[in-house]
């Protein structure tokens, strides 16, 4: 009688052998990202009563258009746990090919509608909120924040990526 761990042993031997040399695919094989999204800030430090311009770009690598773009962006867990720091989204504008305009989406935490999809290959879409730091806020201390982004593409096909992390802005004391 055989025993199950040597069953067990050889299974494991050949699956192995498969994943290193036969179904891990090429590196040749990568293409571009269908979907990508870059943040960036017009500041690395600020003072109560400041701003800070967090722009989100959302850029289509891929051969098919974007129709649909869902993404989330919240605080991270660390700027929660301030009680002494206080700031909110002041403004949001949509910069596109053709000029900038206003968001239309359903506010600063939920911004994919404020993308316009139709987002064209080759192109890129970038939403710019306003962080306003409360004149009363307390100092040294990062706001950081994460976003979920979801994106689906006229192939039928989607991209989901996250979580991403802003980068962090760091609120200094005047």
């Amino acid at each position: 009688m055989r025993s199950p761990l040597r069953r067990l042993g050889l299974a494991t031997v050949l699956g192995l052998a498969l994943a290193l040399f036969g179904t891990a695919p090429g590196a040749s094989a990568a293409g571009p990202a269908p979907a990508e999204l870059t943040f960036a800030t017009d500041t690395a430090t600020t003072t109560p009563g400041g701003t800070v311009q967090l722009s989100m770009t959302l850029t289509n690598n891929h051969t098919y258009d974007i129709w649909f773009v869902y993404q989330t962006i919240d605080p991270t867990w660390l700027t929660t746990q301030r009680p002494d720091l206080k700031y909110g989204f002041t403004g949001c504008t949509l910069a596109t090919a053709t000029g900038s305009t206003s968001c239309s989406g359903t506010g600063p935490a939920d911004l994919g509608a404020n993308y316009g999809a139709t987002v064209p290959p080759g192109q890129s879409r970038t939403v710019t909120l306003t962080l306003q730091i409360a004149s009363d806020s307390g100092c040294n201390g990062n706001i950081g924040f994460y976003s979920y982004y979801y994106a689906e593409f006229s192939d039928s096909s989607s991209r989901s990526g996250g979580p991403v992390y802003t980068p962090e802005t760091r609120v200094l004391c005047a």
